[in-house]
C-alpha cells in the first residue's frame, strides 16, 4: 500500500511533512470534466462526492475540473489550470492521490496530460476508464499512437473498468497487467421520488436519457414510431438530453411523429428524478456503450428497460428479466421491443421487479462508493469511511 505523502522529492523540492491537524485535511481530487458536458462521467463523479458522510471530517473528495464549460481550445487550457491546482497541492502535501476519469477524443488526450502530470509530480493515480468506443478507434490507431495509448495506461497504479469487455480490451490490447484492472459497475442514488400512480386511462409514458447522437439511436427510435408495430400502441416520447434538439424535432415533423413526442432538454437531478418517477418505460437504442447511468437510475426507479445488448449491458442484465433487448441500427427491432412491453402487462411488471431488485443487489451508490473507497485506500492510504452495504439476493 502507498505510504501518505509526507515527505518526498519532486523535482528536486523537498515537501514539508504534514503536522497534526493538516494531515487531517488530505484529500483525492477526482479528475473529471467537472460541468454538465460531462455526461455519464460527470454524474459519476458527482454521485461519489455527494456520498460522502454530511458529519466527517471534511471532503475527502474534491473535483478537480479538466474541461470547462468553454470551447476545445478553452479546455485545454483548462487542463493547464488543472496542472497548476495539483502542481499546488502536491507541494502542500495536501493530495493524496487522483481519480482520474478518463471517456475517449479529446477528453482522452486532457486526461493523460493530468496523468503524465501526476506521475511527474509524484502522485499516485487511479484511471477509471469510460469509454465505449475506445477499443474499436484503437485498431485503426497507426503504431506509434498505439505505443502512446499503451504507455498513457501504464501510468497510473489501478485501472477501473466498467466490466468484462473494457477489462479484456485493457489487459490484451493495452497490455495492462491483470492485476492492476478492477471491475467496478457504476451505482445510482436510491430514488428520491415516488412514482406516479398508473391508471388504466394513462397514455404511456416512455423516456430517453442520454445525449441526443446517432450514437445513441436518436434517428432510429424516432422512426421506431412510425413503424407498423407501434401503429395502434399509444404513447408519449420524452427525450431529456443535450444535443441537436431541433434537428431531431424537424425529423420527428418529417416522420409525422412529433404529436408523440417531447424534447425536454437537459435534466439535472432532480428533474430527472421526477421524470424517471413518470416513466413506464425507458428506452436506450445505443450503438456503442459502456454501462450506461441511465438504465442503472431507471432500474432504481423500478422503470422497465428496453435497450440494445451493446457494450458492458448483456452481462449484467438478461433479456425479458431484467430488460428488453433490441437491435442496434433497427427501427423496426425497436419498435416491436416497445411494443411488447407496453402492451403486456405482465412482463413490464416482471422487468420492473426484478429490476428493482437488480439495483438494490448490485447497483445502489452505497455499494460503489464503498468499493471506490476501499480501493483508494489501498492505493492513496486515504479514503471516504463508508457503511458497509447490504447484501440482498436476486430472484432468477
Amino acid at each position: 500500500m502507498p505510504q501518505p505523502m509526507d515527505s518526498s522529492s519532486t523535482f528536486g523540492l523537498s515537501v514539508p511533512p504534514l503536522a497534526g491537524d493538516d494531515r487531517d485535511s488530505r484529500f483525492i481530487y477526482i479528475a473529471v470534466p467537472w460541468t454538465p458536458m460531462g455526461g455519464g462521467m460527470y454524474k459519476v463523479a458527482d454521485y461519489l462526492i455527494q456520498s460522502q458522510p454530511a458529519d466527517g471530517p471534511g471532503p475527502v473528495l474534491r473535483p478537480l475540473d479538466t474541461r470547462g464549460s468553454g470551447n476545445a481550445a478553452a479546455s485545454l487550457l483548462q487542463v493547464a489550470r488543472a496542472v497548476g491546482k495539483l502542481a499546488r497541492a502536491r507541494f502542500n502535501g495536501r493530495v493524496a492521490g487522483v481519480h482520474v476519469n478518463m471517456a475517449e477524443r479529446l477528453d482522452f488526450v486532457r486526461e493523460s496530460i493530468v496523468l503524465a502530470a501526476c506521475k511527474l509530480l509524484g502522485i499516485p493515480t487511479v484511471l477509471h476508464l469510460h469509454a465505449a468506443q475506445l477499443h474499436h478507434s484503437f485498431q485503426r490507431f497507426p503504431a506509434p499512437v498505439k505505443a502512446l495509448v499503451r504507455w498513457i495506461f501504464s501510468l497510473p497504479q489501478s485501472c477501473v473498468v466498467l466490466g468484462k469487455v473494457s477489462a479484456q480490451f485493457v489487459t490484451r490490447e493495452l497490455r495492462v497487467p491483470a492485476d492492476k484492472v478492477e471491475i467496478v459497475i457504476n451505482g445510482v442514488p436510491e430514488p428520491t421520488v415516488p412514482r406516479r400512480p398508473v391508471t388504466l386511462h394513462d397514455v404511456p409514458r416512455v423516456l430517453f436519457v442520454g445525449n441526443l447522437s446517432e450514437r445513441k439511436g436518436v434517428s432510429d427510435l424516432l422512426q421506431a414510431l412510425a413503424q407498423p408495430a407501434l401503429s395502434g400502441v399509444p404513447l408519449h416520447l420524452t427525450l431529456a438530453g443535450g444535443g441537436d434538439l431541433a434537428g431531431y424535432a424537424a425529423q420527428a415533423e418529417r416522420l409525422r411523429v412529433a404529436h408523440k413526442v417531447h424534447f425536454h432538454g437537459w435534466a439535472g437531478q432532480e428533474e430527472l428524478a421526477r421524470l424517471l418517477a413518470e416513466a413506464d418505460v425507458l428506452v436506450l437504442p445505443s450503438y456503442d456503450e459502456g454501462l450506461p447511468l441511465a438504465i442503472l437510475e431507471a432500474l432504481a426507479h423500478g422503470v422497465a428497460v428496453v435497450c440494445t445488448p451493446v457494450g458492458e449491458i448483456p452481462h449484467v442484465l438478461a433479456h425479458r428479466r431484467d430488460a428488453c433487448f433490441v437491435e442496434p441500427g433497427d427501427p423496426a427491432s425497436i419498435a416491436r421491443g416497445l411494443a411488447l412491453v407496453l402492451t403486456e402487462h405482465d412482463l413490464r411488471e416482471r422487468l420492473e421487479r426484478n429490476g428493482k431488485a437488480l439495483y438494490e443487489a448490485q447497483f445502489s451508490l452505497k455499494r460503489f462508493a464503498a468499493t471506490v473507497a476501499r480501493i483508494h485506500q489501498r492505493q492513496f492510504g486515504l479514503s471516504v469511511q463508508q457503511p458497509p452495504a447490504p447484501t440482498v439476493e436476486v430472484q432468477a
